[in-house]
């Protein structure tokens, strides 16, 4: 088949929104694209087409869905669009630490997608970044240790933390007391919250930091790596950035890491001590790349390296992504469910 029936749910939202401009700026052979949203959405145009509400009737149909409307709406119908005989990609962190479930980033496993049984993860989005960065350096010379920060835009939160963060910044520029902070426990704005994401009962680490841990051994297929994360939330709308350590397991050149991060599809490097080029939020923001730079030794260890690794978090982060897996779903021939088939 050559063109597809594609769902998007959660089309209304920020990254549903990115998702169905990509899918025709990159050319996706899909015969429509039909919006899911909310009921208050219900019959709104979006690119021509009305969008519709979530039932076991309007569901039918479907080669391909693309859910972005977070884990309880993927719990309740991701499966539902599979035995109708869709395959479906998942933005959401409802299947990710399934096993049988492929959590696939497109340069990096696509091989995961092969016997895949109608569902597929997308990576959380600080983790999809880092593993266009980590890759050829775990092939080349494998990881043992990996310590990594991030400095996670708020646009990771959604189009309501992108308010909260503009809403306060005006009020502080115009010297008026801040809005009180309703999207994150402290104010965003002039500010950076050490613990981006939310701590779950018993644990020290917030769900972000564990979902780095479990996500880049289960991409990488290696749960030996000892990783330590921090995950913070800094007052910028889109990118996230990430300082990233890490020590190989043989040894490895810092001159031979940088020719197999030049070589790695999907990845830019942007690395001039002398001229300050290294990657920023804002300049790579709109981007589909990852963006790497600041690479040199780690003077305390003799295999460590250190890197900066910077990219959009709504589009390789999530929209983009999901795109193309979809690509490699259709050119390997796996739009299909075997179940249905």
């Amino acid at each position: 088949m050559s063109q597809y029936r594609v769902a998007v749910v959660g089309a209304t939202g920020a990254v549903g929104t990115v998702m169905r401009a990509k899918l025709k700026e990159r050319g996706f052979p899909a015969e429509t694209i039909v919006p899911f949203a909310s009921e208050r959405s219900e019959g709104r145009e979006l690119d021509g087409v009305p969008c519709r509400v979530l039932s076991d009737e309007s569901i039918q149909g479907f080669d391909i869905a693309l859910f972005s409307a977070g884990a309880t709406t993927s719990r309740a119908w991701a499966q539902k669009f599979v035995d109708a005989g869709a395959v479906v990609v998942d933005n959401s962190s409802a299947f990710r630490k399934d096993p049988e479930i492929p959590l696939v980033v497109s340069e990096v496993n696509p091989d995961a997608l092969e016997g895949h049984k109608g569902l597929i993860a997308n990576p959380n989005c600080s983790t999809m970044q880092l593993m266009v960065a980590l890759k050829p350096i775990y092939e080349a010379a494998g990881i043992d240790r990996l310590i990594v920060s991030t400095y996670q835009s708020v646009s990771g939160t959604g189009v309501k933390a992108v308010k909260e963060l503009e809403d306060q910044t005006r009020a502080a520029l115009a010297g008026e007391p801040l809005p009180d902070a309703t999207i994150y426990p402290h104010h965003i704005a002039f500010n950076v919250l050490g613990g981006a994401g939310n701590f779950v009962d018993g644990d020290d680490h917030t769900d972000e930091e564990r979902k780095m841990m479990h996500e880049t051994r289960k991409i990488l297929g290696d749960q030996s790596i000892k990783i330590a994360v921090t995950c913070a939330r800094v007052p910028v709308r889109n990118s996230h950035s990430e300082s990233v350590s890490l020590e190989t397991r043989e040894a490895l050149s810092v001159e031979d890491a940088r020719k197999l991060l030049e070589n790695q599809p999907g990845l830019i490097m942007v690395d001039d001590p002398r001229t300050h080029a290294y990657p920023t939020a804002l300049a790579s923001a709109g981007h589909d790349e990852v963006f790497v730079g600041r690479l040199r030794r780690d003077p305390t260890h003799e295999r460590g390296l250190q890197m900066w690794v910077v990219s959009d978090n709504l589009l390789k982060g999530a929209a983009t992504n999901a795109v193309q897996i979809a690509e490699v779903l259709h050119e390997r021939g796996l739009v299909k469910v075997p179940a249905a088939a």
